[in-house]
């Protein structure tokens, strides 16, 4: 077997896509220096490449004080609640749209898309979520968004390219709808439903818009308005020159510790979960964008 030649042009385009890669990364990296750093190590400027020395300060401040632990669990539940309920019931409503003999079908898919385009405004959201008993339950932060018109179409356009034969020999054999596409459609179907499982997690995981509009229980706040309300307090305290913890000689942390530390509690979770799904990702957005 030959080896390719390595021309001028692969080492500068590999060189450039390293600059870039980079450039993308070293805030993020930033970031997490920040979020281990001391006032006075940030107030000196003294940070580039590494922590001049590690502090936990502002790590242990949101979770003693921003009651962290128990937004990551409330969270959590509702980020595996939700992929789960939203795989499923975008997976069979774009099942039954592939149908041509489904009555209706057309003005379903397009009263769906028109869903895109148009919404109902914050005030009946609001009246119809109030009618379906939803706030202060954990239910809020996972039905409303269970669906998604985008999710939809691109699960519709993934099954539209799967071979007819596929279901024509499963109804030969006696198989039902439902056999179908649990047996047959799902283990096929695993690029877009790791695609579309990736996109309701991250939404779910940074959820907090619901919550602080039908929540009034501390208790059942998500991660994201746990860390919400942990930013506001912090700057409180920080601005208030009565607050005997945050004192001249006792800081040891600064706001931008604290908000940074909160960027990386919140990103490092889904930074974990996405190479397993990479690997589906770049093929199933694109089947399901361009197949139709």
């Amino acid at each position: 077997m030959k080896r390719r030649k390595v021309s001028i042009a692969d080492v500068i385009i590999l060189l450039f896509l390293g600059i870039f890669a980079l450039v993308c990364f070293f805030p993020f990296y930033q970031t997490v220096i920040l979020s281990f750093s001391t006032m006075s190590d940030i107030g000196t400027q003294r940070i580039f490449l590494y922590p001049v020395s590690v502090n936990f300060g502002a790590y242990s401040y949101l979770i003693n004080e921003g009651k962290m632990l128990r937004g990551m669990g409330i969270t959590t539940i509702v980020t595996v609640l939700g992929t789960l309920i939203s795989l499923t019931v975008t997976t069979a409503g774009a099942y039954g749209l592939t149908k041509k003999n489904m009555p209706g079908r057309n003005f379903i898919f397009n009263a769906i898309l028109l869903t895109m385009f148009f919404g109902g405004g914050l005030v009946p959201y609001f009246l119809t979520i109030q009618a379906l008993r939803l706030p202060n339950t954990i239910w809020v932060m996972i039905l409303p968004s269970a669906v998604s018109a985008f999710n939809l179409i691109l699960m519709r356009n993934y099954l539209n390219s799967l071979p007819g034969e596929l279901e024509e020999s499963a109804k030969i054999d006696g198989a039902n709808e439902v056999i179908i596409l649990w047996k047959i459609i799902v283990p096929v179907s695993t690029p877009i439903m790791a695609t579309i499982a990736l996109f309701c997690a991250v939404g779910y995981w940074n959820e907090w818009w619901n919550a602080m509009l039908f929540i009034n229980n501390t208790k059942m706040y998500p991660l994201m308005l746990v860390l919400r309300e942990a930013i506001i307090s912090v700057s409180t305290l920080l601005d208030d020159p009565t607050a005997a913890q945050f004192a001249e000689s006792s800081r040891v942390f600064y706001s931008d510790s604290v908000k940074s530390a909160i960027i990386v509690i919140s990103a490092v979770p889904i930074l974990l979960v996405y190479p397993f799904l990479q690997k589906y990702f770049a093929k199933g957005i694109m089947i399901g964008s361009i197949k139709g």
